[in-house]
């Protein structure tokens, strides 16, 4: 599994890292709906909304957000959305806490979950959005801001099979360990600390980065142990199985969701 995960991450690095460094912000801002609309037609699978033609008015609906965001780009609706995007994940922790809320295939709970999809998702697509489009580099700065998710993964998978022994949420995913998370944290702080200073990134700011990077961790971790638990609630092991060994998009974006919200607004109080 490993091998496999490795080979498909290797195949799709090289595209995604084109994309965010060469398409202009317009482009990208379309690809990347794109991906997301996939990975909110995953989520309507684990909210169990099953009618088909449901499941597609809901991405028309969550499509027509994008647009209308972009229409109103530049204006105060833009940071408040990231804001929400910020506090929905306080929310999601308090969710965590008591796992077993929204658990039965109830029609209340499917709602319920159809919301915390658009507050997942959309609040991400304007954070990835509002960052990539910064006037100073902001093609880096997003690329910054995913490696230091993807470093954070990376750290906590190596230190977790090495050192973990105590489990993080054993309930809702049974391989999570807390050494997982401090592995996460080094691997992070890391990447935040070498990206800043190629960005020119000094003194207090990047101080202040590398506090903003144990916040991306946290709230990535939470976003992942969130869609863990939508798993749980739907009975399914992956979300899709678009990549081979990786499962949906959902699957690789749930931390991501977490963290740019989060991200984005750190370099706003940073002024980055």
């Amino acid at each position: 599994m490993l091998l496999q995960r490795t080979l498909t991450a290797l195949l799709l690095a090289p595209l995604v890292i084109a994309l965010i460094l060469l398409a202009p912000t317009g482009l990208f801002a379309a690809i990347v709906a794109l991906a997301f609309l996939a990975a909110m037609w995953e989520w309507t699978r684990l909210s169990g909304l099953k009618a088909t033609g449901a499941r597609a008015g809901l991405l028309v609906l969550t499509a027509a957000i994008f647009a209308l965001c972009w229409w109103q780009r530049g204006g105060i609706a833009w940071p408040v959305l990231i804001g929400i995007g910020v506090s929905w994940w306080i929310v999601v922790g308090q969710w965590l806490r008591h796992f077993a809320f929204g658990a039965a295939p109830t029609r209340e709970n499917v709602l319920i979950k159809l919301g915390a999809g658009l507050l997942t998702i959309v609040p991400a697509w304007i954070a990835t959005v509002t960052i990539h489009g910064a006037a100073d580099r902001g093609n880096w700065w997003t690329m910054l801001a995913l490696l230091i998710v993807w470093a954070a993964d990376i750290g906590a998978y190596f230190s977790g099979r090495q050192f973990g022994r105590r489990k993080l949420a054993p309930t809702i995913s049974p391989g999570k360990t807390w050494a997982g998370v401090y592995g996460a944290f080094v691997a992070g702080a890391i990447v935040a600390g070498v990206g800043g200073s190629l960005l020119g990134v000094t003194g207090g700011k990047l101080i202040g980065l590398l506090v903003l990077s144990v916040f991306v961790v946290v709230v990535s971790i939470v976003g992942d142990l969130f869609e863990s638990l939508m798993k749980r609630h739907a009975a399914v092991k992956d979300s899709g199985n678009l990549f081979p060994g990786h499962g949906g998009l959902l699957d690789r974006l749930d931390s991501v969701f977490a963290a740019l919200p989060v991200f984005a607004a750190g370099m706003l109080l940073l002024g980055l």
